[in-house]
């Protein structure tokens, strides 16, 4: 049995932060990951560059049965800590979309700064590491197939679901169910929509296709890209609103997220009787998309010139264009889920150092928790905020 003062189950962002920042408290830890490498998901992260964190992270960011849980550890380690982080390390980011960070070469550069930082605070890390028990006795004590560890404390930083074939597992849920925690439900996040019948041939029709757009999910509304694809919808604004969406429902899509549609028509309508409505849509539109309208929408009437429509005619189909209703038949599932919805119940754990309540020196941090975050680098900033209070706690 080799002795620890911390073991951390799971070797992603939230493990790594949260292992060197308890090592540099002068604790001995060593991080135990099931896959042949360390960091995976930070590595196809953001098309290989790294969302790192977001300028604008704030609680409003994020989706939780507690939307208060997540205050005070993001308060405590903020978005500017970490770009301090980052700049310590002289790694080079730029800024994207609405305060997306991303680096400017490689997702590499933000592993190699988190295995710097293990390596300067003495941790040892373990892949290949697969787990088969763990008990507390008194301390916790890990039977794996290098051995067997033990510590006081012992950190679930295993993750969701998403991306099995990265080596996603239910583990950290099933082990937080042996120690008496509340799992809530889990489904897949910022995940892209399918479709079936007539909708899904038109998406086929369209795969490659994107435009500004707005989605709504319930009481949600994303305004981004949207990306037809082979299977339904994709792109920003349709990932944001998955996480949203409950099977069964509705999305309303807004194809002229900044355009009235209606008064669009109908000064046309007055401006230029002569022009084909699809004529005037293509204006604003991609044209593959027109033609999918046109065929959907005024298929009998596609050679009237606009002027020879009536105005409750082109005030119906500005209806559609600024609120085209669908159903999704689901989602592409955990297979390209960013994140997970759910965990382990925040109820569990306190705030300010994500150990558990009922169970001392047990600790949940990162996706595994009930805190998920929206696009564009909300979920890193959380783990990297959870493992701290964490760390600073243990």
């Amino acid at each position: 049995m080799r002795n620890f003062d911390v073991i951390v189950l799971g070797g992603g962002a939230a493990g790594l932060m949260c292992a060197f920042a308890a090592g540099q408290r002068g604790r001995r830890v060593i991080v135990l990951e099931s896959s042949n490498k360390i960091g995976k998901k930070i590595l196809m992260s953001g098309g290989g560059r790294c969302n790192f964190t977001n300028l604008h992270c704030d609680p409003s960011r994020f989706i939780s049965a507690n939307p208060h849980f997540c205050i005070s550890a993001l308060q405590r380690y903020t978005q500017w800590d970490f770009v301090a982080l980052v700049e310590k390390h002289n790694i080079a980011y730029y800024e994207k979309t609405a305060g997306q960070l991303f680096c400017e070469r490689s997702s590499r550069d933000i592993l190699g700064m988190l295995e710097a930082e293990c390596d300067s605070a003495g941790v040892q890390i373990l892949t290949h590491c697969e787990v088969q028990a763990v008990r507390q006795p008194d301390d916790f004590e890990v039977a794996s197939n290098m051995g067997e560890f033990s510590a006081a404390a012992l950190v679930i930083a295993t993750g969701g679901l998403s991306i099995p074939k990265m080596g996603a597992s239910d583990f950290g849920y099933r082990l937080a169910r042996q120690f008496g925690l509340n799992v809530l439900d889990t489904r897949p996040g910022l995940v892209p929509f399918t479709f079936t019948g007539a909708i899904h041939e038109i998406t086929e029709r369209l795969s490659g296709v994107s435009l500004p757009a707005t989605v709504q999910a319930g009481q949600q509304t994303f305004a981004e890209d949207i990306l037809f694809t082979h299977r339904g919808l994709s792109g920003p604004a349709a990932l944001q609103a998955s996480s949203y969406w409950t099977p069964g429902e509705d999305i309303v899509i807004d194809l002229l997220p900044t355009t009235d549609a209606a008064a669009l028509l109908l000064h046309a309508k007055t401006n230029s009787r002569k022009t084909l409505l699809r004529s005037v849509l293509s204006e604003h539109l991609p044209k593959a998309l027109v033609t999918e309208l046109q065929n959907l929408c005024w298929p009998t009437t596609a050679d009237k010139p606009i002027g020879d429509w009536p105005d409750a005619g082109l005030r119906q189909l500005a209806a559609t264009l600024n609120g085209w209703t669908v159903r999704p038949a689901g989602t592409e599932g955990y297979r390209t889920a960013e994140v997970t919805l759910g965990g382990i119940d925040t109820n569990e754990l306190s705030s300010k150092t994500m150990q558990c309540i009922r169970r001392p020196g047990l600790y949940c941090i990162g996706e595994v928790v009930d805190v998920t975050g929206h696009l564009g680098g909300f979920n890193f900033q959380w783990a990297w905020s959870s493992a701290q209070a964490a760390a600073n706690a243990i």
